[in-house]
């Protein structure tokens, strides 16, 4: 097949099995380094985008996409504006709600929750729902007084299902022949779930008119509506079109309460990213090394070749060819090893006996193909700059003077 002299020399130079020693070595170590790096950067990356990806389906799960709150008092007419929101085009669900801190009390251990008050029969998509480990969600409409609560607060708490917590109101207080004492009452355990985050052990679910009775406050005690979107990225263009609607009403985006945990991931991803390429970047220059010894060493060669009529350029592009084609085998290795890596990864630790999440878990990981044509594309963008020192001296090479010294 027919191939440009200079592109045929270089991959002979890469492919020659003479100069066996040390500019071999480097060569090896450099191809390697590359193969190490681009390999290390899909999997890390992999396995960071699959955790954010989990936490979003986590949180987004649990947190509204839109909060709704009146300005005055709690909301009396709710289902009309329930009815109403839901004929939005990008709105998937409307929920009420009430929120309040409390502290929540076993035989054996105190700690502080935030008291969700729900309608169980708006919260079936809820991830909640799903993740019930004992007992139903739904159980809170039938047993007067009942609570849902995580698995790392009821192992916190010593308590199980049908056990009774107390929850204390520390801002609501009574009057009493006794003095003032927060309001306080008994609740029985219907359920427990496990999400398998910060939220097990921080957030308990209450029925929205226990809530009330809890407040006493007369009704159903909703101050808030929560907003579940079909693409939660979209909660300020809804926030915008409400607040037109509603102007007496306060809406907040999950970005305003969550944004932060989300910058703090991705600032981390691409962290990660930068000091793996840092890795993929030393193995690549390692080819610098090799292909400036590769001059040293064909000097005469290349004074041979440039007085038959091979042009600066040509010299260049044999070089080029020479260390890309290093780059190319690093490149092509290193995402073979690393996919393979990432798809056995939690085969491998379970084989190893290492548990990273807790018993029972297994990493997330989600391949992203254009991560891996971005990771391709810098590796091989490295090798090629790589090249330009070296290709440039051997360019530079005088016929007459190094051949006069053979």
């Amino acid at each position: 097949m027919f191939q440009p002299v200079s592109v045929y020399i270089g991959l002979r130079y890469s492919r020659s099995s003479h100069g066996k020693g040390f500019v071999s070595f480097i060569t090896f170590f450099s191809i390697i380094g590359i193969v190490l790096g681009v390999a290390s950067l899909i999997t890390v990356v992999s396995v960071m985008d699959g955790l954010e990806q989990e936490q979003k389906r986590r949180v987004l799960g649990l947190v509204p996409h839109v909060l709704m709150s009146y300005q005055k008092t709690h909301i009396t007419n709710w289902q009309t504006l329930q009815q109403d929101m839901l004929s939005l085009p990008k709105v998937n669900n409307v929920t009420p709600f009430q929120e309040s801190e409390a502290l929540i009390q076993s035989k054996k251990s105190l700690q502080g929750v935030l008291v969700h008050g729900i309608m169980p029969k708006f919260e079936q998509h809820n991830i909640i729902n799903s993740s019930m480990v004992s007992g139903q969600l739904d159980s809170l409409d039938n047993v007067p007084f009942s609570i849902v609560l995580g698995q790392a607060l009821a192992r916190n708490l010593k308590v199980n299902l049908g056990d009774e917590v107390r929850l204390t109101l520390p801002n609501k207080t009574l009057f009493t022949p006794m003095g003032r004492v927060p309001v306080h009452r008994t609740f029985t355990i219907v359920g427990i779930f496990n999400v398998g985050s910060q939220v097990d052990e921080a957030m308990v679910y209450i029925n929205i008119k226990d809530g009330a009775k809890l407040h006493r406050k007369k009704g159903d005690g909703v101050n808030q509506l929560r907003l579940y979107l079909d693409d939660a990225f979209h909660a300020q263009n809804v926030i915008s079109q409400l607040s037109a609607k509603y102007p007496n009403y306060q809406f907040v985006s999950w970005q305003e309460s969550q944004g932060a945990l989300f910058a703090a991931v991705s600032m981390e991803k691409n962290m990660m990213w930068l000091m793996l390429s840092l890795i993929i970047a030393v193995a690549a220059f390692n080819i610098v090394s090799a292909l400036v010894m590769v001059v040293i060493d064909k000097q005469g060669e290349i004074s041979i070749l440039q007085t038959l009529g091979l042009d600066r350029s040509g010299v260049v592009k044999i070089f080029i060819t020479q260390g890309l084609t290093n780059g190319l085998w690093g490149v092509v290795l290193g995402v073979t090893f690393g996919v393979l890596l990432t798809l056995n990864l939690n085969s491998i630790l379970s084989l190893l006996g290492v548990t990273l999440l807790g018993v029972g878990q297994k990493l997330p990981i989600a391949i992203d193909a254009l991560n891996i044509v971005i990771i391709v594309i810098s590796a091989l963008a490295m090798s090629f700059i790589a090249t330009l020192y070296p290709a440039y001296r051997a360019a530079q090479t005088q016929p007459a003077e190094v051949l006069r010294n053979e």
